[in-house]
């Protein structure tokens, strides 16, 4: 299985923004958590962040023509705002697995939209970096993963 993991705007500076909010580990630190989960699963991953809507447009069309079986995307401030990148996802029918690091219903109201939830096979809040992992073990089994 392929997986792809897409991060959008300001994941980056993860361990630098609001580290009450996202944790004190650095994105580094999270690719490395993915990478070792990925390899104990069997699975095959690549990562690709951006601060740029039509960036990530075009990795998720992308990962289309790179026969990618899933994407494990946390699209950060996009998720509320970007009509654009849920179409992407839509029109790829990639399962596509929206992960957000904090529990956005419990923060402000405007991040309790998401466009991305409405086009995602599942949506996975407030379990920090450890929710990027849960996400691959759902596209990699399903459901009966969940307990």
């Amino acid at each position: 299985m392929k997986i792809l993991v897409l991060n959008g705007p300001n994941i980056n500076m993860l361990g630098i923004r609001e580290p009450e909010i996202y944790g004190r580990e650095t994105y580094d630190d999270l690719v490395e958590k993915i990478k070792k989960h990925a390899r104990e699963k069997g699975v095959e991953v690549s990562f690709y962040q951006s601060n740029h809507e039509g960036d990530l447009v075009d990795a998720i069309q992308k990962a289309y023509f790179d026969k990618i079986d899933g994407i494990v995307f946390n699209p950060a401030a996009y998720t509320h705002t970007s009509v654009a990148v849920a179409d992407a996802v839509k029109g790829v029918m990639i399962p596509t697995v929206e992960v957000h690091i904090s529990d956005v219903n419990e923060r402000e109201d405007f991040r309790k939209v998401s466009f991305i939830g409405d086009v995602a096979v599942k949506t996975i809040a407030g379990k920090g970096l450890d929710g990027y992992c849960l996400a691959v073990d759902f596209l990699l089994n399903g459901e009966k993963n969940e307990g």
